[in-house]
């Protein structure tokens, strides 16, 4: 009798350490597949506030930050001083920094900030909203890119970096 009762198990309970490995397994695989699959930074031109023409391909070969901000993102503004500390850091090492000011920032507030702030980075204004497009739709700020030498997106920050952690990450792509 007591066999009859164990091989009468629902098949659900039967084949759910199976399930639970196969799920176990795919999800491992799509975390595998997402932390290898590189993004490429697209064919893109940054105008600078003096109207000078930076393409993606004038990046090539340097660490870049790209940082989309925004006068009226507190967060943004509270960060900036960082951006500026770090940039001043890594840039004799070759690090590059472009904050590109959100297509609904007011051009007069970005100059009054930039030169009130003395800003050493290159500004850009993406008046159209394509630069945010281009990047993955961004419409939050702050949000972070850095890319390496080679153009690949190596680490995207939404708010706020961890400063250290971001020292880290550059030191270790300036040294490649």
């Amino acid at each position: 009798m007591q066999e009859s009762v164990a091989s009468s198990k629902p098949p659900r309970r039967r084949f759910l350490p199976l399930i639970v490995a196969l799920v176990a397994a795919l999800l491992a695989g799509i975390g595998y597949l997402s932390m290898t699959k590189k993004e490429t930074i697209p064919d893109v031109t940054f105008v600078d506030l003096q109207g000078k023409n930076i393409t993606s391909q004038d990046l090539r070969g340097k660490v870049t930050i790209l940082n989309f901000w925004a006068t009226s993102c507190v967060t943004c503004v509270k960060e900036m001083p960082d951006m500026v500390a770090t940039y001043n850091r890594y840039h004799k090492d070759g690090l590059e920094l472009i904050a590109v000011a959100m297509a609904y920032d007011p051009p007069n507030y970005v100059l009054n900030f930039v030169e009130t702030r003395q800003l050493p980075f290159i500004v850009s204004l993406d008046v159209k909203g394509e630069l945010a497009k281009a990047f993955g739709d961004i419409r939050l700020t702050p949000t972070t890119l850095v890319i390496d030498k080679n153009g690949e997106v190596i680490k995207r920050y939404v708010g706020e970096p961890d400063f250290d952690g971001l020292h880290r990450l550059l030191e270790k792509a300036l040294a490649a």
